[in-house]
C-alpha cells in the first residue's frame, strides 16, 4: 500500500466571531440541554469585512505553514464550496489572496501553472473535491501535491427551525503523491445521487422576487429548504450510499460496521450522524442473516420483518412521494418506527459511543460548515486521537458523505503509519483560539444587516478592503471586491 496518494495534512479557520448556543437559549427561550444534545456548543460567524474566499485563504496559509509546504509544488488547488460570490471564478481568487500573502511569509507565491477549479455540489463538495485531487494525483499529477479547501458559510433567518445550526470556517487540506495522514480507498466507494427538487436549495431567482426581498433586511444567502423532507433525503441518501458500499465489500453489513474503528458523518449538528446511522445500523441487521436484536425491534414496533426489508428494498422516489403526499410523508415510514426504538436501545448507544467520540467535543463548537463539515471532523477526529494516544494505523474508518439535492458517498479511510506526526500539526485547539461571544444586539445587527457596532475588530489574515463602484464603457470593475491579505495568526 506505499506510494499511494492521499492526505498528508489538514488545517482549520473559523472567523473568531461566536454565538455561544447557551446564551441563544436564553435569548430565545429555548431548553439549552436539548439544543447542546441535539445541535452543539456555539457557532461561528463570518466578519463584515470577510467572505468565503477569505476564509478559504486563511486556512490555506495555515496549511503552507503548518506543514512547510513549497508553494511551488502545488500544481492544484481545489475550492469546495456553496458560498461563492462571484458567478465566474471561484479557486482563483482564493489563489490571489495566497499569493499576495505568501511574499510577508518569505515564501514564493504559487507556481502559474497550477489547475484552479471549484467544486459545487452542496455540503458534498468537500469530500468531492478531495477525491478528485487523488484522482489528480494518481494520473498526471504525480510530481505535484494538491491543496483542497472547503469553506462555506452557513446562514439561516432569525426564528427559523436552522437558526441554531449557522456556522463559518474552512479546511485545508495537503494531497501528496504518498500520503502521510490517511488515504481514501476509492475503490470501497457506494455512491447515490437523485434529484430531490425543492431539497435545500439556493435559486437566484428568489431575490427578484418581491415577497422574498421584503422578508430579508440585507442580501442573505439564506438556503431554501423543508426542514422534514431534507431530512428525508439525507436518510435516504446516506443509506444507498452504504449500500452500495457493503456490495463491494466481502463481509456481511453488519460486520462490515462492526469492522470499522470510527465512523465519520457529514454534520450539519450533532444529533444528525446519530440519526442516520441508526438507519445505516437497521439495514445492516436486516441483510446480515438472523438477528435477536432485529425480531426484538419489530416485535415492539408491532412491524413485519418482510414488510420492512420490501419497504427498504423499494428505494422510493422522494420527489415523487413529496408530490403526491406533501414534504412531511415520511418515504420509510416502517423504518422511520423501527429506527427510533434502535436509538434507545443499549447495542446502539453503545455502539455510537464506540463509534462517534473522536473529535466529537471539538466538532460540537464548529456550527455548521456546509462542504467543510465532514472534512473538519476527520481533522478534529485526528487531531483528537494523536491526543489521546490512540492507535489508527492498520484501522479502517468510514466517511459519510451527502450533499442536498442530493448526492452521497460512503467510502472507506485509512490511517497510514506514522500518522501521528501529520496530525499533531492540525492543531484543532489553536484554530478554535481568540473567540468574541456576541452579545445579543450584536448578533442581531450582525445577522441581520452585516454590521458590527461591538468591539470587534476585522480578523488577522485575509479581509475585503473595498468594492469597485465603476460601471463604464472602457473599465468595469463594479461589485468586485478589493482585498488585503497576510498571515493569519
Amino acid at each position: 500500500m506505499s506510494n499511494l496518494p492521499g492526505v498528508s495534512g489538514m488545517s482549520l479557520y473559523v472567523p473568531p466571531l461566536r454565538v455561544a448556543l447557551q446564551d441563544w437559549c436564553d435569548w430565545n427561550t429555548q431548553p439549552w440541554a436539548k439544543v447542546s444534545k441535539v445541535v452543539g456548543n456555539g457557532f461561528r460567524m463570518l466578519h463584515p469585512g470577510q467572505d468565503a474566499y477569505c476564509l478559504a485563504a486563511n486556512a490555506v496559509l495555515r496549511l503552507i505553514k503548518a506543514y512547510a509546504i513549497d508553494p511551488r509544488q502545488v500544481g492544484m488547488l481545489i475550492l469546495a464550496t456553496e458560498s461563492s460570490q462571484d458567478n465566474a471564478i471561484g479557486a482563483v481568487i482564493v489563489r490571489g489572496l495566497v499569493d499576495q500573502a505568501l511574499p510577508s511569509m518569505g515564501l514564493p507565491v504559487l507556481a502559474r501553472d497550477i489547475e484552479v477549479p471549484e467544486i459545487k455540489q452542496a455540503c458534498i463538495a468537500g469530500i468531492y473535491a478531495m477525491q478528485n485531487a487523488v484522482r489528480y494525483l494518481a494520473t498526471d499529477g504525480q510530481d505535484k501535491v494538491a491543496i483542497v479547501v472547503a469553506a462555506d458559510v452557513a446562514e439561516y433567518p432569525r426564528g427559523s427551525s436552522g437558526e441554531q445550526t449557522q456556522g463559518a470556517g474552512a479546511v485545508a487540506a495537503l494531497i501528496e503523491p504518498e500520503a502521510k495522514l490517511f488515504r481514501l480507498d476509492l475503490h470501497s466507494r457506494g455512491d447515490a445521487s437523485a434529484y430531490r427538487g425543492p431539497d435545500f436549495r439556493k435559486p437566484l431567482h428568489r431575490h427578484q422576487l418581491r415577497n422574498y426581498k421584503t422578508s430579508a433586511q440585507r442580501y442573505h444567502d439564506f438556503p431554501v429548504f423543508s426542514g422534514r423532507y431534507s431530512t428525508f433525503a439525507y436518510i435516504d441518501a446516506t443509506l444507498n450510499a452504504f449500500r452500495r458500499h457493503a456490495a463491494k465489500s466481502e463481509l456481511n453489513p453488519l460486520a462490515l460496521l462492526a469492522s470499522y474503528h470510527a465512523v465519520f458523518f457529514h454534520r450539519p449538528y450533532r444529533y444528525m450522524p446519530i440519526q442516520g446511522l441508526s438507519y445505516l445500523y437497521l439495514y445492516a441487521l436486516l441483510n446480515s442473516g438472523p438477528s435477536a436484536l432485529l425480531d426484538e425491534l419489530c416485535d415492539s414496533a408491532q412491524v413485519e420483518r418482510d414488510c420492512l426489508q420490501r419497504e427498504v428494498d423499494a428505494e422510493p422516489d422522494l420527489l415523487a412521494h413529496m408530490q403526491q403526499y406533501g414534504a412531511d410523508s415520511p418515504p420509510y415510514p416502517l423504518l422511520d418506527k423501527v429506527a427510533g426504538l434502535l436509538r434507545k436501545h443499549a447495542v446502539f448507544t453503545d455502539y455510537v459511543a464506540a463509534k462517534t467520540s473522536l473529535g466529537e467535543d471539538t466538532t460540537a463548537e464548529f456550527g455548521n460548515l456546509y462542504s467543510a463539515a465532514l472534512s473538519a471532523w476527520l481533522a478534529a477526529g485526528f487531531d483528537d486521537a494523536v491526543r489521546r494516544g490512540e492507535e489508527l494505523a492498520g484501522k479502517s474508518l468510514l466517511a459519510i458523505g451527502y450533499g442536498s439535492g442530493d448526492a452521497a458517498l460512503a467510502m472507506r479511510i485509512q490511517p497510514v503509519q506514522g500518522w501521528q506526526q501529520a496530525a499533531e500539526k492540525i492543531d484543532c485547539a489553536g484554530a478554535l483560539l481568540g473567540a468574541n461571544n456576541l452579545s445579543q444586539s450584536g448578533y442581531a445587527e450582525l445577522h441581520d444587516h452585516a454590521t458590527l457596532s461591538d468591539r470587534h475588530g476585522l480578523p488577522s489574515g485575509c479581509r475585503i478592503e473595498h468594492y469597485g463602484e465603476v460601471l463604464e464603457g472602457v473599465f468595469q470593475d463594479i461589485g468586485v471586491p478589493y482585498y488585503a491579505a497576510a498571515s493569519p495568526e
